[in-house]
């Protein structure tokens, strides 16, 4: 294949923002480390069940001061659901068009949510199994949530992902024989995808699975 007219220049800019993104996310990292504060950013599809882990986990750690910055493109229906779960502070961030967030919105989101005492912040990403990947916002761990309604393929479909995360967790596990889900095949597909993961089964709305998310990001 050969480069079209400006297909250089492209790769070049895409290089250029990447490095720029890395090199804000190391800078968030260092910023909540010098405070001692852990932060985790949680990545999957809309309706995996993002939202309703870090509800379950705000809950769940009731030893822990927890912040929240939640994504989504233009709403702020999840930063309203996890208000009544009981975190700290919760920032809202709106990407219009952005398929993501990156460490730069990041950066300014840790600017509010530092001006509480927290010492847990979770990051949830906008719903997408691509983009985000390419992303690292300065997080001590990456979580990578799917459930059993989006078909057997997810995790072939989207191998990059998982290969950035720490955990991944299966959700709705509930409902596994409802939609004939394979979980130990979904568990064999993640792990062909990045053999340190973690992997847990959820239903994150009936609390099964959360103390061993919560467990294996050493919280």
């Amino acid at each position: 294949m050969t480069a079209g007219e400006g297909e250089t220049f492209d790769i070049e800019l895409e290089e250029n923002l990447l490095a720029k993104n890395r090199e804000l996310a190391d800078a968030n990292r260092g910023r909540l480390d010098e405070r001692g504060i852990k932060a985790f950013d949680v990545m999957g599809a809309i309706g995996s069940g993002k939202t309703s882990l870090i509800g379950a986990l705000i809950e769940h750690l009731t030893n822990r001061r927890v912040g929240v910055l939640a994504g989504d493109l233009t709403t702020t229906i999840d930063a309203d659901r996890l208000a009544k779960r009981g975190a700290v502070s919760i920032v809202q961030i709106n990407t219009g068009k952005e398929c993501h967030l990156d460490a730069n919105v990041v950066a300014k989101g840790l600017d509010e949510v530092l001006q509480h005492d927290v010492d847990t912040i979770f990051i949830e990403n906008v719903g997408n199994l691509i983009c985000p990947a390419e992303f690292p916002l300065g997080s001590h761990a990456r979580v990578v949530v799917v459930s059993v309604t989006e078909g057997p393929y997810m995790m072939r479909k989207h191998p990059y992902i998982f290969r950035e995360a720490r955990v991944a967790v299966v959700n709705k596990v509930d409902l596994a024989q409802v939609v004939n889900a394979d979980l130990d095949q979904l568990r064999q597909d993640a792990l062909a995808a990045n053999p340190d993961l973690e992997v847990v089964g959820t239903d994150c709305l009936g609390g099964e699975g959360i103390p061993q998310v919560a467990a294996a990001l050493g919280l």
